[in-house]
């Protein structure tokens, strides 16, 4: 079955890939990098049919270049600058960066690699292609698409109700069951309910007039890594002090775990804690992580409920109230919430991400706070970068 183009505009994307690439783009565009797919769901296949509809739709990806409208509108978000987005007028994705086949076991093989600053903006495009792909040819879509809008149905009477009183982002491109249903649903939330504040998705963010959100991934953090003469257990303190330096305040909000969270709060000192309006949770116990925050804000004396925990992790609309309801009258609490959104039926969604596996041809893992979702193709380096994180926290 030949399916219609899967992404059909360059703003189709996350918000963060645009804030992360004016940084490389200003900063570290000597770097090269090499980007991994993985699937964490047990026992997938992609079969032939799948693999070719996907490389077909990459092939159809690489042809597009931004629109004069999606140009005007970037220049409304104040804190991307003029060279970059000139930059942008001429942006393709170079098809031979990225290379797609079956393994001998059925499982999906995905490599980006080329320069950082061309390589980086490929990972939700794909991801949004790959998630398409395999639920439309694998399922019948038209069953899955009814189920999805029963279910949210009863997720905006539920908010409509006063059962759901929390504001959050809706995050789900990368795992969306389709470019269609994201369309709708955010059109859902946003006009049906008070609660949607924005979408990370930066072309529906200008379709319906909501605030596109996201600041940076784990990819940033670990690019550090690569750099020559960086201390492997300093990496946060770079990409804090690099971030800061290039939006001043006006894209603020940190994320802690790409190293563990511990390690982190030691570079986030009394000014980095002052200058990045909040911080972002995306592993690791959820209460456990907003208390350690909350404690590290008051140790520097720095008032809690001046700032923001951002909590982004395998969040259902249940779990982000408790967690609102835990935490509302101590700090500001909101969310990011995807995959509920964006893929919810009674078929089980994948757990798909892209993450950046080298730069300039050395190894970069992320640890996090949960050791299922740490990921790197060499166990000595890995091993390495443990022990260094475990000196410093030793040390501090």
């Amino acid at each position: 079955m030949k399916l219609e183009p899967i992404v059909i505009s360059l703003l189709d994307t996350d918000f963060y890939k645009f804030n992360m690439h004016q940084v490389i783009f200003h900063k570290y565009k000597d770097l090269t990098g090499e980007y991994h797919f993985k699937c964490r769901n047990d026992n997938v296949i992609f079969t032939d049919e799948m693999i070719n509809e996907i490389n077909e739709q990459v092939d159809y990806l690489c042809t597009l270049s931004f629109k004069e409208n999606e140009l005007e509108y970037l220049h409304t978000i104040k804190f991307l600058k003029e060279d970059y987005l000139d930059f942008l007028k001429d942006f393709k994705l170079h098809r031979e960066y990225v290379d797609i086949h079956k393994n001998k076991i059925g499982e999906l093989v995905c490599i980006v690699k080329g320069p950082c600053f061309l390589a980086m903006p490929f990972e939700i495009y794909l991801l949004e292609i790959i998630n398409e792909t395999y639920f439309r040819l694998k399922y019948d879509y038209n069953e899955l698409r009814k189920e999805a809008e029963v279910r949210l149905k009863e997720k905006i009477k539920k908010m409509n109700d006063g059962i759901y009183t929390f504001k959050f982002a809706e995050f789900g491109c990368r795992r969306r069951l389709s470019r269609d249903w994201q369309d709708f649903m955010v059109k859902e939330f946003v006009t049906k309910t008070t609660n949607c504040v924005g979408t990370s998705n930066v072309y529906l963010a200008m379709k319906y007039n909501v605030r596109p959100i996201g600041t940076y991934a784990h990819e940033f953090v670990q690019m550090y890594q690569g750099i020559d003469g960086i201390n492997l257990a300093r990496t946060n303190y770079y990409a804090l002090k690099d971030w800061y330096e290039e939006y001043r305040g006006e894209n603020g909000t940190a994320l802690t775990d790409t190293l563990t969270t511990d390690l982190f709060l030691l570079d986030f000192d009394k000014e980095m804690a002052t200058l990045y309006n909040g911080v972002r949770h995306d592993s690791g116990d959820p209460y456990a992580w907003g208390e350690q925050l909350i404690k590290h804000y008051e140790k520097l004396n720095i008032d809690p409920k001046i700032k923001t925990l951002l909590f982004s992790d395998s969040l259902n609309f249940d779990k982000a109230q408790r967690l609102f309801d835990y935490f509302k009258s101590r700090i500001n609490v909101t969310f990011g919430i995807g995959t509920y959104c964006s893929n919810d039926t009674d078929k089980p969604a994948l757990n798909i991400v892209i993450k950046l596996q080298r730069v300039n041809n050395k190894p970069v893992a992320k640890l996090s706070d949960a050791k299922g979702k740490t990921m790197c193709l060499d166990e000595k380096y890995l091993k390495e970068l443990e022990e260094k994180v475990e000196q410093r926290l030793k040390t501090k």
